[in-house]
């Protein structure tokens, strides 16, 4: 199976310190759904880790997140593609959950969902967190440059972090050079 797990704040849709709370502040990347699509039609299954931690400060509810994810899928089912499993955390940073990143929690629940080992699976995010939950998987980190990504290279990047602009860059390298990717 080939497989590539994104981040979605930052990564998919425009990130903000103030949080994404509602369907209307969700704003896609300009070509982040296009890539997703490419990806898809071109035999990749995309799914999502994504933190959530608005939901227990109490600034949006699951059926807004809910809301959310369906117009991510349906504005990728309008270019022809698919989002696969989208997993969330939904506990705050002090929670102590498993599924936090940079803790791999989410990470491992795709694993299991499809049965794959993640060893050199691409995981695409903006943030230092997002990075360390792939290294602890050992996934391959890639950074992009769009939402947090900028801040978060110029701190220390783990060993053989990969670096794109944006999702869009990472979908035009990953389907020109798919034969030689975890598939």
């Amino acid at each position: 199976m080939k497989l590539l797990i994104l981040d979605r704040d930052g990564v998919i849709n425009e990130d903000s310190d103030a949080y994404i709370k509602s369907v209307q502040e969700w704003i896609p990347i300009p070509g982040s759904i296009e890539a997703i699509a490419q990806l898809s039609k071109a035999g990749w299954t995309v799914a999502v880790a994504t933190n959530q931690s608005g939901i227990a400060r109490g600034y949006y509810d699951l059926a807004t997140l809910d809301a959310m994810h369906a117009r991510l899928r349906e504005r990728v089912a309008e270019h022809g593609g698919e989002v696969g499993l989208i997993v969330y955390c939904p506990h705050g940073p002090d929670q102590g959950c498993d599924c936090r990143k940079p803790k791999p929690g989410m990470l491992r629940t795709i694993a299991r969902h499809y049965s794959v080992d993640l060893r050199g699976i691409w995981f695409v995010g903006d943030s230092k967190g997002d990075l360390e939950a792939a290294i602890a998987v050992d996934s391959q980190p890639v950074l992009v440059m769009t939402g947090k990504g900028t801040k978060t290279r110029s701190m220390p990047l783990p060993a053989g972090t990969l670096i794109f602009d944006d999702l869009a860059a990472v979908a035009a390298e990953i389907i020109h050079n798919s034969a030689s990717l975890n598939g």
